[in-house]
C-alpha cells in the first residue's frame, strides 16, 4: 500500500509538471479559477488514494456490520481510520505544496485582493485602472501590463508569499511526522500493538473468506458439471443410446478416487459439506450477519452461526460420492 501512495504523488507531480496553466486574467474569475485550481485537483487525488486503498472498504465494513457474536471496537476502526487517511492525504498535499511553492495559482487567486497602496506605481491611476491592472497581472503577455515594473513588483510579491506558505507547512509536516515517530515509543505500546494486530486480522480474515469462497465455487462448479455429464450418461443409457461392448454387459462407469485430503478431519470435508444453493446463501448470509467470536476454544455451535442441513462429512475409510444433487 505505500508503494501505491508512492506511486499517486510520482503521479501528482508529473500531472502538475505537465499542466498548461492559464488564468483567465478577469477580476470576476480569478479567484475561483486559482482557488479552483489549488483545491480541486487535491480533492480528486484523495478520492483516488481512498479507492486505491482497499482497507477503507474493509474499514467501512468493519464499522456497519452487525454485532453478532463478536462485538466490534472501536479503537480498532480509529486505527484503521487513521490508517488511511494518513495514505489518501500523500498525493493532495504533493499537489498543493507544489501549487504553493510554484505560485501560479497563488499569483491568479489573489492578485484583485493585493492592496494597491504597497505599491508606488498606482498612485496616478483611478481605483477601476488599478482593479483591471491588477486582474490582467498573472497574464505577462497582455498589452496592458507588458515590460511594467508594477506588474513584476506585484508578481513577485504573491509568488514570494506563497512559497513562504508552501515552505512553512512543508516544515510544519515535517516536524509533525518527527515529533510522532520520536515521541511514540516514550509512551505504553500496549494498545497501539493490539489494534495493529486486530486491523491487520480483520484485513487478513477478509482475504482469507474470499479465497476460501473462490476454493469452493471452483470446487462446487465441478462437482456440479461433473453431476451434469453422469446425469446425462444416465439418460442416455437409458434411451438406448449407449454401445454395449461385444459379449459383455454395460460398463460400469468409472468413478474418481476421492483425493487424500478429502477425509473428516480436513478443510476439504468442510467445503464439500456445502453442498447446495440453500446452503451456501445460507452460510453468506451467516457470516455477515453473524461473525463467530474470537474464540477458538468456543462451541461449534457459534462457529456454526445457525447454518443447518449440512451434507453429512465422508466417515473416514469409507469413499465419497463425486456426484452432489444440486
Amino acid at each position: 500500500m505505500n508503494g501505491i501512495c508512492l506511486l499517486l504523488a510520482m503521479v501528482t507531480v508529473k500531472l502538475y509538471s505537465s499542466f498548461d496553466f492559464n488564468c483567465p486574467c478577469l477580476a470576476c474569475y480569478n479567484t475561483l479559477y486559482g482557488l479552483g485550481l489549488l483545491f480541486t485537483p487535491p480533492i480528486a487525488l484523495f478520492l483516488c488514494g481512498l479507492l486505491a486503498n482497499r482497507q477503507s472498504v474493509v474499514m467501512v465494513e468493519e464499522w456497519r456490520r452487525p454485532a453478532g457474536h463478536r462485538r466490534k471496537d472501536p479503537g480498532i476502526i480509529r486505527y484503521m481510520c487513521s490508517s488511511v487517511l494518513q495514505r489518501a492525504l500523500a498525493a493532495p498535499l504533493v499537489w498543493i505544496l507544489l501549487a504553493l511553492l510554484d505560485g501560479k495559482c497563488f499569483v491568479c487567486a489573489f492578485s484583485s485582493s493585493v492592496d494597491p497602496e504597497k505599491f508606488l506605481d498606482f498612485a496616478n491611476m483611478t481605483p477601476s485602472q488599478v482593479q483591471l491592472f491588477l486582474a490582467k497581472v498573472p497574464c505577462k503577455e497582455d498589452e496592458l501590463v507588458r515590460n511594467s515594473p508594477a506588474r513584476k513588483a506585484v508578481s513577485r510579491y504573491l509568488r514570494c508569499l506563497s512559497q513562504a506558505i508552501g515552505w512553512s507547512l512543508t516544515l510544519l509536516l515535517i516536524v509533525l511526522v518527527f515529533l510522532a515517530r520520536c515521541l511514540r515509543p516514550c509512551f505504553d505500546q500496549t494498545i497501539f500493538l493490539q489494534r495493529r494486530y486486530w486491523s491487520n486480522y480483520v484485513d487478513l480474515e477478509q482475504k482469507l473468506f474470499d479465497e476460501t469462497c473462490c476454493e469452493h465455487a471452483r470446487d462446487f462448479a465441478h462437482r456440479c458439471v461433473l453431476h451434469f455429464f453422469a446425469s446425462m450418461q444416465s439418460e442416455m443409457r437409458a434411451r438406448g443410446l449407449r454401445r454395449d461392448s461385444a459379449g459383455r454387459g454395460p460398463e460400469t462407469p468409472e468413478r474418481p478416487e476421492p483425493p487424500d485430503c478429502l477425509d473428516s478431519g480436513s478443510g476439504k470435508a468442510h467445503l464439500r459439506a456445502v453442498s447446495s444453493q440453500e446452503q451456501v446463501d445460507r452460510l453468506l448470509s451467516a457470516w455477515y450477519s453473524s461473525k463467530p467470536p474470537l474464540d477458538l476454544t468456543a462451541s461449534s455451535g457459534l462457529w456454526g452461526c445457525g447454518l443447518s442441513h449440512r451434507a453429512p462429512t465422508v466417515v473416514p475409510g469409507t469413499r465419497a460420492s463425486p456426484h452432489t444433487d444440486v
